[in-house]
């Protein structure tokens, strides 16, 4: 076997077994020296724990086809960019809610102040993201709600009327498919708006509606103070109630409305709000119908920890990859954390998941639910950089929060939902540069996304951090600097043609001509270098 990782706590090490058969026993042999153990369900002993007893081996009882996760093929190779509807643009003003603020104007935020921002919007802004080379959108929601961020719905099967209407979205969705661009929508399925008519008939009726059980509702009358007397999502939110996705009833309006979109619209999956709060076998069920209405839709969830139960191949197809962000902020933006120890955590995180889940992992550095990014490296754009060099260069499905690219500041909520930054002179030309190279590298080099992850540390450089991604034939070097000063490494790599592919260094600047004497190199203080390795 091949140790393929390392942590504080345990080596990681694998093989891969190809067999005709759909029955497999194994046991593992450690040897060392003259002492030799076998490994079975047993535990460990000194003796060959197989034969005439086939209960010790580990036993595959039976593969089948259904149990194999398998994402999407077109995940992988994606690079999403999320958008937040009401404050991405402005391009239809006579759907503007009344009292809708200009656009520059944020000196008042909060869930109910509106600026305008609609599917038209999006589409007229669709050749600046082909530009970038995003290939998927996902929109937060977008169906019928009195809020701004929608999350409140009060009709699933109804366009948010100030983002326009059926044939708005369904020219969207083929403008985007015309430019290679997947669409997927924001299912919020975990809860719905105080005024959604099913929980309107439970709050009226009591317990003579045909929708009560639809709900977790206390007591009648239905109260929402002191506390709501129904559950709701997050504590004590009363305008929005949650939904018991273990009913039956409940669960199939609700597949309805997630097969509805695929069929009537074209999109091309989901990300589910609050996964990890959603029954598990209605995420069985939804994700059966969903690929059967269309064979390659995506079922990604908000679900913000380790979440391996979730990607076994019956439930979810993604998750957002949270804890990998907070490594990120630990290591280069917080400095909390050391290139072994970051190297570490990053090790339990790969191996808590099958190669092919960790790939389709959807990576981000912010969203609309955490502060933005620049904002939490306290504006130093240098750490922005290297910390996007690193997410688009590691294992996984890189993600773009709106603005981000254009260096956009903000705290917590409302902060990060700001108006999308269109005036070229207030945008980060820089980030937004770093981001259409690097997408471009990705692109071009199938490693970044199916090859090996080779982690390399210099403990005498303790703030550097580097790796190599190898496919046969394509060997490529990442190294990222996250120190105020040059550090020299000497990377244990066989002699050959090395070619600077990018050259990134504080103040953000690209540098495409270097001079370097490899293995030995020299990084730039707040520098990231990405090389392509090959031959003689």
């Amino acid at each position: 076997m091949k140790k393929v990782a390392s942590s504080q706590h345990f080596d990681y090490f694998e093989e891969m077994v190809e067999t005709p058969y759909k029955r497999v026993r194994y046991v593992f042999l450690l040897s060392g020296g003259k002492e030799k153990f076998w490994f079975s369900e047993r535990g460990f002993t000194t003796w060959q724990p197989y034969g005439e007893d086939l209960g010790l081996p580990f036993f595959e009882l039976y593969l089948r086809e259904g149990d194999v996760f398998v994402p999407p093929s077109w995940v992988k190779e994606a690079v999403f960019y999320q958008i937040f509807p009401e404050r991405f643009y402005n391009g239809d003003h006579s759907n503007d809610p009344p009292g809708t603020r200009p656009w520059e104007d944020c000196s008042y935020l909060d869930w109910k102040t509106f600026f305008g921002g609609d599917l038209t919007g999006i589409r007229e802004k669709l050749p600046y993201l082909e530009d970038l080379g995003i290939t998927a959108l996902y929109l937060t929601p977008i169906f019928k709600s009195p809020s701004t961020h929608k999350y409140d719905i009060t009709n699933y099967f109804e366009i948010d009327p100030h983002f326009g209407d059926l044939t708005t979205f369904k020219e969207l969705v083929v403008d985007c498919h015309k430019r290679g661009i997947k669409i997927i929508l924001d299912g919020v399925f975990n809860h719905c708006g105080y005024d959604f008519p099913f929980f309107k008939d439970a709050r009226e009726k009591g317990k003579d509606s045909k929708y009560v059980d639809w709900f977790n509702i206390y007591s009648f009358p239905v109260e929402t103070r002191p506390v709501p007397s129904y559950e709701t999502w997050g504590k004590n939110i009363w305008w929005m109630p949650r939904l018991r996705t273990e009913n039956p009833e409940t669960r199939d309006y609700l597949i309805n409305v997630a097969t509805y979109w695929i069929k009537e619209a074209d999109i091309d999956g989901w990300r589910l709000d609050v996964a990890g709060e959603l029954d598990r076998e209605f995420l069985r069920v939804l994700r059966r119908a969903v690929k059967s209405a269309k064979s390659d839709a995506f079922v990604m969830g908000e679900v913000p920890h380790f979440a391996s139960s979730y990607l076994q191949g019956d439930q979810l197809d993604s998750v957002m990859n949270y804890p990998l962000r907070y490594l990120i902020l630990d290591f280069f933006v917080r400095e909390d954390i050391t290139p072994l120890e970051f190297d570490s955590y990053l090790s339990d995180l790969r191996m808590e998941y099958k190669r092919e889940a960790t790939e389709a992992l959807y990576n981000l550095l912010g969203s609309h639910d955490t502060p933005r990014f620049l904002t939490l490296c306290k504006g130093q754009v240098e750490k922005m950089a290297l910390s996007s060099m690193f997410l688009f260069t590691y294992p996984g499905v890189p993600a773009i929060y709106y603005g981000d690219e254009a260096g956009m500041s903000g705290g917590k909520d409302p902060e990060c939902r700001k108006p999308m930054v269109w005036n070229k002179g207030e945008r980060n030309i820089g980030l937004f540069e770093l981001s259409k190279k690097l997408i471009a590298l990705r692109k071009k080099y199938k490693s970044l996304i199916y090859g090996e992850f080779t982690p390399l540390l210099f403990p005498d450089a303790d703030k550097v951090y580097a790796f190599l991604r190898r496919l046969p034939g394509e060997e490529l070097l990442v190294v990222l600097n996250n120190s105020p000063r040059g550090e020299k490494v000497r990377i244990p790599i066989k002699s050959g043609k090395w070619e600077l592919l990018l050259s990134v260094r504080s103040p953000l600047t690209f540098i495409e001509k270097e001079v370097f004497s490899p293995p030995d190199l020299t990084i730039p203080p707040f520098g990231g270098l990405i090389f392509k390795i090959g031959e003689n």
